[in-house]
């Protein structure tokens, strides 16, 4: 599929894959995007395709260069998702001059031993002649492997940024946002943030920083939509997101094995709709998926966390949640918890002490209770809500 000038679209669709990493639900399926640069002097790549999906790949080049070969694969990203069919590639272009970062290159021979002495190294800022395409390679560590690099054509003033700006969801028969109702992968393009970049805020700052003296008109991620008229609104959500600025809400997150811990979840959140609260996102862990609640809490201010003690520490669910929030970008949140015992409390304990690593604002005194909650321990509750707006 063309998308400007010489330049194509040849990535796949993935609608079997259940979850994203073995970990993050794909309701929608995903896309991995891959694209092709015709010139005069050179056909060149940009990233490859999960190696299940390499025929299709294959077929779709083909369909474009015909036995032309290809002189070029660029190597934005090394995650195996973009890099599986690279020895399959290298397979069919025996010639092919892989182009990337020393990191990239050093991990091509440690996943696929498919390096070659004719392989291009390049440094921030390196350019690569192709003709009527002039390539620049920018650096971008950590967003969100130490590899990552983006690579701009300065001819078509196109960004192909990895997986940056990128989102769950495949694309349903058309790749530009001109060409589609993209509504559905906003909400997918925050969890994919949460989910796979929540830990880099401070590498992604760096990203927007880089980028902000290109003239970028096109942005190709590897994942979901090519942006051309919502390039403002992706990059401002990774701003926003990276930045740790939230807009007024309350996720409630709470375990619960016989239903007392719900109850004062229930009593939060009806406390924060008393006090004028209208967002208000209550997750029952044992039932809601991880990236989900994760998005929910990157995009509202104010969190509150619920778990009975169990087996002398948190209710697993909850831990799990815990344990993702410390090693996210989450310090400028708002926090209140609550924790319930039969017989000996550790829960409100040890939610105080994963704030350590947090560092959210701690709001209200935590709510905790021996045995089922009281009509006092309700009432805490929801006065705990309502300090929460």
């Amino acid at each position: 599929m063309n998308i400007k000038g010489k330049v194509h679209y040849v990535g796949v669709n993935d609608r079997v894959k259940h979850r994203f990493e073995g970990l993050w639900f794909l309701p929608q399926g995903v896309s991995y995007n891959a694209y092709l640069i015709e010139d005069a002097q050179g056909v060149a790549l940009v990233d490859t395709v999960d190696v299940a999906f390499f025929g299709e790949y294959m077929d779709k080049i083909r369909r474009v260069i015909g036995d032309r070969p290809v002189d070029y694969l660029i190597i934005n990203h090394m995650e195996p998702d973009h890099s599986g069919a690279l020895a399959l590639i290298r397979s069919q272009y025996p010639h092919i001059r892989l182009v990337g970062n020393a990191k990239t290159l050093q991990m091509v021979q440690g996943f696929y031993g498919a390096g070659g002495p004719e392989d291009i190294e390049v440094k921030d800022g390196d350019t690569l002649d192709l003709g009527h395409h002039k390539l620049s390679f920018h650096l971008t560590p950590m967003l969100h492997w130490p590899e990552t690099m983006m690579t701009y054509c300065a001819t078509e003033k196109i960004l192909f940024s990895g997986d940056a700006f990128g989102c769950f969801g495949a694309l349903n028969g058309n790749v530009v946002d001109t060409q589609m109702d993209t509504a559905d992968y906003w909400p997918e393009m925050e969890r994919y943030y949460a989910a796979i970049l929540g830990k880099f805020g401070a590498p992604v700052q760096a990203g927007l920083k880089k980028l902000a003296g290109i003239d970028i008109q096109m942005i190709c991620s590897t994942h979901g939509p090519v942006w051309v008229n919502e390039i403002p609104r992706a990059i401002d959500t990774y701003r926003r997101f990276s930045a740790g600025e939230t807009e007024p809400g309350l996720v409630v997150c709470y375990g619960s094995m016989y239903g007392n811990t719900q109850r004062v979840a229930e009593a939060v959140a009806e406390g924060a709709a008393e006090a004028g609260m209208r967002r208000i996102v209550v997750h029952n862990l044992s039932v809601s998926q991880p990236s989900f609640v994760l998005a929910d809490i990157f995009r509202y201010g104010s969190l509150a966390i619920g778990s009975p003690t169990y087996n002398g520490g948190l209710f697993p669910v909850v831990e799990d949640l815990l344990k993702r929030l410390s090693g996210r970008s989450v310090s400028r949140h708002r926090l209140g918890f609550f924790g319930g015992f039969t017989w000996s409390g550790q829960a409100v304990k040890t939610i105080a002490d994963y704030n350590e690593k947090m560092k959210m604002e701690l709001v209200g005194d935590p709510v905790e209770w021996k045995q089922a909650p009281t009509a006092e321990v309700l009432e805490q509750a929801r006065q705990l809500g309502k300090l929460l707006v």
